[in-house]
């Protein structure tokens, strides 16, 4: 991370809604500028192109990245989940904020070690280093030794983020409505209030180091993967200390050889299945950088579970039913579980209901295939997409699933996302098989 990536992250109330009113004024500027000159020119521009300009998008994603927290989980989740609904320019700029956050200065990381760990905070360690190795929305990743030699990640907090979470969004949204950012049919509510829960439980570090030691539980006889060790002695509601462990990105591992790819990937929806019928806990934040491999070991890092969430049993048990079905191709049962599950609201047309049985049973079509699915030349990620789009443009007639069902649709999108990245081929049927009958017969 170099110099310039260095910036106070703004703390209170005021001064990030300040942040944000200093933004859409220099935008609304460049507006007037830019909109005058072309009218001298015999133009007639239109306010969202004089609003799409270079200098105006970089505005707003390098605001957005120095606010952190929820103002840079806004620009996350549209890049990841509006993808090619936004124009093609902030898309690929906002898709910079899911990696490319600010870091604070060394005075502002002080005061907060100050506050959590006192004075002489440095006592635990052998060594601290204070740039960070990793920087995301809402906090950034220290390297630290203690004492004893063991090395440590410590994750801290940025200031002011969870009492910010709501006004925050809510200030965004209002800049990218008024500056027509976002297109009509994107159902940008529902995105804003899946942010706001969402950041709110990532916020809140002593419930994600109750979760990573959960899982870390679920998973102690799972040799195919490493889950850091959490250290609540040194844990605070701003800082999350864990052991640290050493491997690369993730996607690394699409330079390696194909039985390597397909063995990762299958490792992968394995685990998807085991957390949705199994564990009945999802980890339900697919980003890439929350999984890491650890190529000497052939093991899988798992990272990040402040977006963890418990699925209750009906659920589960609903999805296995939808599943199954879909295996089978069997329409009525699909419906009577998609039903169950609360897909479809009392006045549902024919045709949509439908249109969503349909996507539901693309979605299974690697667990039909009688030989390993070829996720990196099937185009299934993008036909889901097209179907979720044609859907999504007629909001009166969509129903949406209860909160639970987006997160594993979340979830496995990315999963499958991430195999076709690694250009993977997976028996998803045999692996669905093997961890259904595992459960039937623990019942």
């Amino acid at each position: 991370m170099n110099k310039r990536q260095t910036a106070k992250v703004p703390a209170s109330r005021l001064s990030r809604f300040s942040s944000l009113s200093g933004l859409a004024s220099r935008v609304a500027g460049n507006i007037l500028v830019d909109g005058a000159r072309k009218l001298s020119q015999g133009q007639s521009p239109k306010l969202q192109d004089l609003v799409l300009t270079p200098k105006n998008i970089v505005h707003v994603a390098e605001k957005l990245a120095q606010m952190r927290g929820a103002a840079m989980k806004v620009g996350q989740m549209l890049s990841m989940d509006s993808g090619e609904l936004m124009p093609k320019e902030l898309s690929e700029l906002l898709a910079r904020l899911r990696s490319d956050a600010k870091v604070m200065p060394h005075k502002q990381l002080l005061n907060i070690l100050n506050q959590n760990w006192g004075d002489d905070w440095l006592s635990p360690f052998s060594h601290f280093e204070l740039r960070p190795f990793a920087a995301a929305s809402i906090g950034q990743v220290h390297k630290a030794i203690l004492a004893n030699g063991t090395p440590l990640a410590i994750k801290i907090q940025y200031p002011g983020i969870r009492d910010s979470i709501d006004s925050d969004i809510d200030n965004v949204a209002t800049l990218l409505r008024v500056a027509k950012l976002v297109p009509k049919n994107v159902q940008f509510d529902r995105l804003l209030n899946e942010a706001k829960k969402q950041l709110h439980m990532e916020a809140n570090y002593q419930a994600e180091l109750n979760m990573l030691e959960r899982y870390k539980d679920l998973m102690a006889n799972e040799q195919g993967f490493i889950i850091p060790k959490a250290y609540p002695n040194l844990s605070s509601a701003s800082i999350l200390v864990m052991s640290f462990v050493d491997a690369q990105s993730i996607e690394s591992v699409a330079t390696l050889n194909q039985e390597v790819r397909n063995a990762v990937a299958t490792k992968l929806l394995r685990l998807f299945f085991r957390e949705l019928f199994e564990f009945k806990l999802i980890q339900t934040d697919a980003n890439f950088a929350n999984f890491q491999y650890q190529q000497a070991t052939a093991r899988i890092v798992l990272l990040d579970f402040g977006a963890t969430r418990e699925i209750p049993n009906a659920l589960s048990s609903n999805y296995l039913q939808l599943m199954a079905a879909a295996i089978e191709n069997h329409r009525d049962l699909m419906e009577q579980a998609a039903q169950r599950i609360g897909f479809f609201q009392a006045n549902i047309s024919a045709q949509q209901k439908s249109l969503i049985l349909d996507i539901f049973h693309q979605a299974c079509e690697p667990l039909r295939s009688v030989t390993a699915y070829d996720f990196g030349s099937s185009t299934l990620a993008k036909r889901i997409k097209a179907a979720g789009m044609e859907m999504s443009t007629d909001a009166d007639k969509w129903h949406t699933p209860p909160v639970d069902a987006i997160f594993i649709h979340r979830k496995l999108a990315g999963i499958y996302l991430l195999v076709s990245r690694l250009k993977a081929q997976v028996d998803v049927k045999s692996i669905f098989d093997e961890v259904t009958t595992g459960i039937n017969q623990k019942a």
